[in-house]
């Protein structure tokens, strides 16, 4: 049975699953739908056609759902969907997504989204990613599983960010960030792997040996990115995780790569 305060507005038209919490003066619209076991706190606005999976927990003056900060939006039937056991604090905003993308923003299970992180519309995140507080995406990132965003940092629209990668805190990414790379600074550049995070998630010695000869051979200085691509692919592609890097740059994409400041910004 859902426990609904008194001040809440909750629409008629809603869905909510059992065991839902609604707190004092939280809105919910008539297109939401909230899964078992949501926790809304105070004052908590979901407004749209959203999905909150189950086990959320979404906190004080966060909205999720709202009309994209995008001048040619005209109430298009775009939708979000937070998926499991995700954790939204305070101030977080999330917005639907627009006809230019996919009509659809996406947040994965077991995200972690901290204090006054906004996504915009058309974002596309994985699961168990972590967005410190502060940070900002544009509309129509990617941020794959796994990867930290540091607190204050701001990712230009369209930019991917890759699983497992870590961005410092205070940076400003305006280029794709490969899988497992570590991107810091103003304008930030490439600053080698991860290698804090491969270790958390479990990846053997071995993969992260052999990934960082990869990524060595990949940012040396010698010829032009798409030759070391080849030699990296033919060298490397039995290896998890340098696969994961080779088929981030091969596919599409409107952005340059971050890349080490003793590397030139590779063309595509």
């Amino acid at each position: 049975m859902s426990k609904i305060h008194a001040t809440a507005q909750v629409d008629p038209g809603a869905k909510l699953g059992s065991n839902v919490e609604i707190g004092a003066f939280c809105v919910v619209g008539p297109h939401a739908e909230l899964g078992d076991n949501v926790v809304l706190r105070s004052h908590v606005v979901i407004e749209g056609r959203t999905t909150i999976g189950a086990g959320c927990k979404i906190f004080p003056f966060a909205s999720v759902g709202l009309e994209p900060q995008d001048v040619k939006y005209k109430d298009d039937p775009s939708t979000v969907t937070i998926g499991e056991n995700t954790l939204i604090r305070e101030h977080v905003t999330v917005h639907r997504g627009t006809p230019t993308g996919h009509l659809a923003t996406h947040v994965g299970s077991n995200c972690f989204l901290m204090i006054g992180a906004h996504v915009a519309h058309d974002c596309q995140i994985g699961d168990n990613v972590t967005l410190v507080n502060g940070v900002t995406l544009g509309g129509h990132v990617s941020v794959g599983d796994g990867a930290i965003v540091g607190g204050l940092s701001a990712v230009h629209q369209f930019v991917r960010i890759g699983a497992y990668s870590f961005v410092g805190g205070m940076s400003g990414v305006a280029a794709d960030l490969i899988p497992f790379g570590m991107a810091l600074g103003n304008r930030a550049n490439l600053n080698g792997l991860n290698i804090v995070g491969l270790k958390r998630k479990g990846f053997s010695r071995e993969q992260i040996h052999e990934l960082r000869k990869a990524y060595r051979m990949l940012f040396s200085s010698e010829g032009t990115l798409k030759e070391r691509l080849e030699d990296v692919e033919a060298m490397f592609s039995a290896n998890e995780l340098a696969r994961q890097i080779i088929d981030f740059i091969k596919s599409d994409s409107d952005r340059s790569f971050c890349v080490p400041n003793n590397v030139a910004t590779p063309s595509r």
